[in-house]
């Protein structure tokens, strides 16, 4: 077996008798944006530590555990803190969250981060409907032998972030009055932040946004035929853009700003999701 689904089908193992209900949306929260778990009236949670040889997140603002619960009805599972490729974790475990997710029964997968704008006219604070994406710079998480029981060999990655899912959240933003950009994502590996040439690269690229994570994520899920969106945090100019130094901490802090906002547009976002279900 392989050695990647193996580990896969043990986590699972380790968890599945603790789960309240099958999911059917799975939410990855990025930094500065776990207050939204705690928001919600919460069904279960299991702690990653509690989950034998599953990658536990070291990142700053970044809880470590699933949590479910239900909007309007629709199960959930939300991922309070991801794993990123620069903690030193291969790139099979990098993702091996969102593939338990999608072994607990998802159908759809919410991604959100905070990024860097590459594009001038994205500003901190403002939302990103992630159109498409750039992940050439980070290993494929299928690279290897592929996992067969999850996903063809050679998956289709013309519609990763399907029209449908990005239409609803158009929608929802609408409702709600709140303005939304649209854009490129590319991940880097980080930890460090870019060098104002590598943003300029990026925008040469065709990126708008910037961040280290959620572009392997995406890929993982969408060769398990699970539908992917994704909605990005504009934290900071990215740099080269202003003549502010980067730091972790302003990063949180301008996504918990956003808190209150990303909330609302969450929610909204879940229940136009249901209608797809």
């Amino acid at each position: 077996m392989n050695p990647a689904y193996e580990k896969l089908l043990k986590c699972y193992k380790a968890c599945e008798n603790k789960l309240p209900y099958n999911p059917k949306i799975g939410i990855v929260l990025g930094s500065g944006l776990g207050g939204f778990a705690d928001s919600l009236s919460i069904d279960a949670e299991i702690s990653y530590s509690e989950i034998e040889g599953f990658p536990v997140s070291t990142a700053p603002g970044h809880k470590g555990r699933f949590v479910f619960a239900k909007i309007d009805d629709i199960p959930i599972v939300i991922m309070q803190g991801r794993v990123h490729y620069y903690e030193g974790y291969a790139i099979t475990d990098v993702v091996l969250p969102i593939r338990l997710m999608g072994l607990m029964g998802i159908e759809i997968l919410l991604l959100t981060n905070a990024s860097g704008s590459v594009n001038p006219q994205y500003l901190p604070g403002d939302f990103m409907l992630i159109t498409d994406q750039i992940s050439n710079f980070t290993p494929s998480p299928l690279v290897g032998a592929n996992i067969d029981e999850l996903g063809v060999r050679f998956p289709d990655m013309s519609n990763i972030y399907r029209g449908e899912l990005q239409e609803a959240i158009r929608n929802a933003a609408g409702k709600l009055k709140v303005s939304l950009r649209e854009g490129v994502y590319l991940q880097f590996t980080g930890p460090n932040f870019e060098t104002p040439h590598e943003v300029k690269m990026a925008g040469i690229l065709g990126a708008d946004a910037v961040g280290m994570s959620t572009a392997c994520e995406a890929l993982a899920a969408n060769h398990m035929g699970i539908k992917v969106a994704g909605i990005s945090c504009i934290s900071n100019l990215g740099c080269g853009l202003s003549d502010k130094p980067l730091s972790s901490e302003d990063v949180n802090e301008m996504a918990a700003l956003s808190g209150p906002k990303f909330e609302k547009l969450v929610i909204q976002t879940i229940k136009e999701f249901g209608e797809l279900l």
